[in-house]
């Protein structure tokens, strides 16, 4: 492959490899982004978009990349972009819901009795792979304990005080660095805490939740692939919002109609239409995917009957142009308010 072969493409940076890649390489399909990629190479054209190139990086390095115009977009971790410190410069497009965990504070169970929250471990000696995290959580927390023992707060232009808690990188394996003795306390990713507790180590504290999400360059967005970043960032909105929700119909009285659409409002409303049967009518709605078990008993307790569950493929739920172009930050669901009618 040729440099002249990523001439006028968007460049699109995914991880490289390990869980989170298997997982976008799913939404990368759903949303019908096709590319073949060759082992030897950190750089796949997509087939049927003759506009855009797939990057493979490390998920760490992915948010430096974007934010230095290196890529134009990118998915990585919530955490790494706030570890590369660069959210003035990117934009979160949107939410992804995968890879979700939680960047907790962890010490081991057997100094449960010395280490009962954060500023216990103040002071102390902690192994991270978030060195940029993990300074500036001890140092929120050493800056207040130091003016309470100066019996005042310090002036503004005081300069910052060196950090009492010694913060040591570790690049992997974290949680082995407390039963080895390098550190008191550990600050690392938790997802079902299977690793923390064969460990020996507890939950202290939680710095941050988070998941992977899709990143654009705030520059580049407002530039010329401002269009073809509109319509990644579509795409696979349609592919997370089908995998949130399922297509839920079902007949029910006209007298039960107002409790059943209290238990299924939809995303806008429910579509409902007359039935040949007097006094009945069917519904239509999406609901989350979750819930849709004890939504069914919950109709069902109501009257309700032929409860039919729809997968849904893949969904476009419609955006306020507004909040593509000037939002500086995507909204907590990846559902815009003004979804289409009737669902």
């Amino acid at each position: 492959m040729q440099t002249d072969d990523l001439a006028d493409r968007l460049l699109f940076a995914v991880p490289k490899k390990g869980r989170l890649y298997e997982q976008v390489l799913k939404l990368l399909q759903g949303a019908d982004f096709q590319f073949r990629r060759n082992p030897r190479l950190d750089i796949a054209l997509c087939t049927n978009h003759p506009w855009l190139a797939f990057v493979f990086l490390p998920a760490k390095d992915i948010a430096l990349f974007v934010a230095n115009g290196n890529v134009d977009v990118g998915i990585t971790g919530r955490d790494m972009v706030a570890e590369q410190g660069v959210l003035d410069t990117v934009d979160e497009l949107l939410p992804l819901g995968i890879g979700r965990c939680r960047l907790c504070l962890q010490a081991p169970v057997a100094d449960a009795a010395r280490i009962r929250g954060a500023a216990d471990v103040v002071g102390l000696r902690v192994a991270t792979s978030f060195e940029r995290l993990t300074t500036q959580f001890f140092r929120g927390l050493e800056q207040p304990q130091q003016q309470q023992q100066d019996g005042a707060e310090a002036p503004a232009a005081t300069a910052v005080q060196p950090l009492r808690t010694h913060v040591t990188y570790v690049s992997g394996s974290v949680e082995a660095a407390c039963a080895l003795g390098l550190a008191d306390a550990i600050v690392d990713l938790v997802e079902s805490g299977d690793t923390m507790h064969a460990a020996k180590l507890r939950e202290v504290h939680v710095l941050m939740t988070t998941e992977a999400v899709l990143l654009c360059n705030r520059a580049r967005r407002a530039g010329r692939n401002a269009a073809l970043v509109d319509r990644i960032f579509r795409r696979l909105d349609g592919v997370v919002t089908a995998q949130r929700y399922v297509l839920c119909t079902y007949n029910v009285t006209r007298v039960g109609l107002a409790a059943a659409v209290h238990i299924t409002p939809g995303k806008k409303a429910p579509t409902i239409s007359p039935l040949q049967h007097d006094g009945w009518v069917a519904v239509s709605c999406m609901v989350p995917r979750a819930d849709v078990v004890d939504i069914m008993d919950r109709l069902e307790e109501i009257g309700a009957q032929d409860i039919l569950i729809t997968e849904i493929k893949n969904a476009r739920m419609g955006h306020d142009a507004a909040y593509f172009t000037d939002s500086p930050h995507a909204p907590a669901s990846p559902v815009a308010a003004d979804a289409a009618p009737g669902l």
